[in-house]
């Protein structure tokens, strides 16, 4: 097993800190840390970092920190501590940015949709603002905001819409996987032909082959309505890219830094 080196040690401390201390002292940071949709009132630049030292339950951060340091470690070794924490940090805001670019445009594409079916700007304001629990609820506080809007063309879809549109705009984004996909595909084009394996498909598979695999999994599950429970995939893609362009450039350019 490697060594757990300075700059992971620290990270997956203070990780582990801001997971169990707020629930030992009864608070909740999710508004003031996890990432929001810009136009948010909760939302703040600085969740562009935040977000990534926030997790929304022990497995979720067990796999992110374990992912860390099986990945990380020998990055770190080859890189020094200054070198991974400025990539470790950059695919981190790059993939929380690239996530907010996917939000805003599929944002702005279903609002242009609902205010051509008739629904006014204020409206969907209120819509957005509604707190609730669950679909059913949701899709009766939408009737009795829409009830007196005689010009609204109902159109096959409309409630998905809604329904979509309210989850971008109140979503919550935490976790440290946009940069530990950095990371993965840093230590992809190190390491090749290094062997991986996932728990749900133990078969050993090269690096080259593996990490591509993965990617394109959270893809398809980002641009489909097949995901698998409530993961920001283009976060997870977002982070691949920057961390691949950041590591391709490195190795072809002996980038130096200390």
């Amino acid at each position: 097993m490697p060594r757990l080196t300075q700059a992971i040690k620290h990270l997956i401390i203070i990780n582990v800190i801001l997971f169990f201390a707020p629930q030992l002292l009864n608070m909740d940071l999710t508004n003031l840390f996890a990432l929001h949709y810009p136009k948010n009132e909760h939302f703040g630049i600085w969740q562009y970092v935040t977000h990534m030292f926030m997790h929304g339950g022990p497995a979720h951060l067990l796999f992110n920190m374990y992912g860390l340091w099986a990945f990380g470690t020998p990055l770190e070794q080859m890189w020094g501590r200054n070198k991974f924490l400025f990539f470790y940090f950059s695919a981190g805001i790059g993939a929380g940015l690239i996530y907010t670019l996917t939000n805003y445009y599929q944002f702005n594409g279903i609002y242009e949709q609902l205010i051509s079916s008739g629904i006014t700007s204020s409206e969907v304001s209120k819509i957005l603002d509604i707190s609730s629990y669950s679909t059913k609820e949701f899709i009766n506080q939408c009737n009795i905001i829409l009830s007196n809007n005689s010009s609204l063309n109902f159109y096959q879809g409309l409630g998905d819409n809604l329904v979509e549109i309210h989850n971008l705009f109140n979503a919550e984004a935490v976790g440290a996987s946009g940069a530990i996909y950095g990371v993965l595909v840093a230590f992809g084009l190190t390491y090749p032909n290094a062997k991986l394996a996932l728990i749900f498909f133990p078969v050993p598979i090269a690096a080259k082959y593996f990490i591509p695999l993965i990617i394109l999994s959270d893809l398809f599950f980002g641009m489909t309505n097949y995901s698998i429970g409530n993961i920001a995939h283009f976060a997870h893609v977002g982070g691949a890219i920057i961390g691949f362009i950041i590591a391709w450039y490195w190795k072809k350019n002996q980038f130096r830094f200390q």
